[in-house]
């Protein structure tokens, strides 16, 4: 066999038995506690047209999407992004519903990274997403909701850091700059090169009170004191009003007994230009990158025809899974899945006591016993796939139970087996 078919592409990876296990119960945790906060499950295609994610949308670059054409030679894309295409969706199917909806996901999402980056180029996503709600309580509502999940799979140490995106675009149109200088700052306070970013504002054509504001970004992190400093160094009406929001909703957090897990970064930048306020990312130890990112997104759905103020999070379930591994935090597995074995001559009493599992909800697997291997092959087989016990339906109407963990089976367990074995 060519070994190459062997490999995966760059970006993407196998994930199978325990670490599959793990990571399909970590999505189930998430996904009760949305369901929890009443979030209703919604499926959006893995791929869809272009214009759907292209930087008007604000998302993600045309170089870091995957690009292909349909027979009508119509750009597609994989999705880079879940949130745009929700987006799409609430526009399309709830177009005249005014009260809040709250809708929630999971599914993969592709970018093409750089190889060096070393990040994969498909990813796993569970969000939720609260539309039609404009206030500080929607805000909160969702880094809440966040925090819940974070800690439903186990995670103890970690932090949501909030940021504003109105704080800066306040500053930058009192200071009536141009488009490209805008940008030049906000790439310097991106890569938190705040050195270089003192230098470029200091040659601006401002005032000196802005430049302060602009240089300023390198103490703007950290604890609700912050804020007050923060609100000292600007002047104009939306970043005092952001300022102000941050404070709502930090004060509903409280509400929630979450205030712990909150701190803040008015330097934080996301790479998706559609937020508009509120924007978060959640980190933890064992990661390099946030493992959870969101924010307030209320221009979004106007460019699918629906004026809906929006926020919403996704979790990057993959760095979650690496987190919770290097901070050595199980994930619990239920191994409740049995293992029947039987000779050839018995295959009815085999199958009968397999449909009795069955119908009280036990996964049960069935072998027909092979000549090519004997009794210790299929014990370490079945502690090597994790099954919990292993019934052997043998001649003479005989029946031998194998415990794979330290749990035992009782002598009332083994006589309700044999008596569906023997018992026609």
């Amino acid at each position: 066999m060519n070994e190459k078919l062997l490999h995966t592409p760059d970006g993407v990876r196998d994930i199978y038995d325990l670490e599959c296990k793990r990571k399909l119960k970590v999505l189930e945790q998430i996904h009760h506690v949305l369901l929890l906060y009443s979030y209703q499950d919604i499926s959006t295609p893995t791929f869809e047209y272009f214009d759907i994610f292209n930087m008007d949308k604000g998302s993600a670059p045309s170089n870091e999407m995957f690009k292909f054409f349909d027979r009508n030679n119509n750009t597609l894309v994989l999705r880079p992004d879940i949130t745009p295409s929700v987006a799409r969706c609430v526009a399309k199917y709830y177009a005249d519903v005014e009260l809040p909806i709250r809708l929630c996901y999971s599914g993969n999402s592709f970018k093409n990274a750089q190889l060096h980056q070393g990040k994969l180029s498909e990813f796993t996503q569970v969000g939720g997403e609260l539309i039609n709600d404009d206030s500080s309580a929607a805000d909160a509502e969702i880094i809440a909701c966040v925090i819940s999940c974070l800690k439903e799979v186990g995670l103890k140490e970690f932090q949501i850091e909030i940021g504003e995106v109105d704080y800066l675009k306040g500053i930058i149109e009192e200071a009536g700059i141009d488009t490209d200088t805008e940008e030049k700052i906000k790439e310097y306070i991106q890569i938190k090169n705040f050195f270089g970013l003192s230098e470029f504002v200091s040659r601006l054509d401002i005032p000196d009170k802005i430049k302060k504001a602009l240089s300023g970004f390198d103490m703007l992190f950290g604890g609700l004191d912050m804020l007050e400093q923060a609100k000292e160094l600007v002047f104009n009406e939306r970043s005092l009003e952001a300022i102000e929001r941050m404070k709502r909703v930090y004060n509903a957090i409280i509400s929630y007994g979450y205030e712990e897990y909150i701190s803040f970064d008015l330097s934080m930048i996301n790479g998706y230009n559609y937020y508009t306020g509120i924007i978060f990312n959640g980190y933890t130890y064992g990661t390099g990158d946030a493992i959870v990112k969101g924010g307030r997104y209320n221009n979004l759905m106007s460019q699918f025809g629906k004026e809906a103020p929006s926020v919403g999070f996704a979790i990057y379930v993959d760095d979650l899974m690496s987190a919770l591994s290097r901070n050595k935090i199980d994930v619990p597995l239920e191994h409740s899945n049995i293992l029947v074995l039987y000779d050839r001559e018995y295959q009815k009493e085999a199958i009968k006591l397999a449909a009795y599992y069955r119908q009280n909800n036990k996964k049960v697997e069935l072998i027909r016993k092979s000549a090519k291997h004997d009794i210790e092959d299929y014990i370490k087989y079945a502690k090597q796939m994790h099954f919990l016990n292993m019934y052997v339906v043998k001649e003479d109407e005989k029946l031998d139970v194998y415990s794979t963990t330290s749990d035992t089976v009782t002598e009332s367990d083994i006589k309700t087996i044999k008596s569906l074995v023997i018992d026609d």
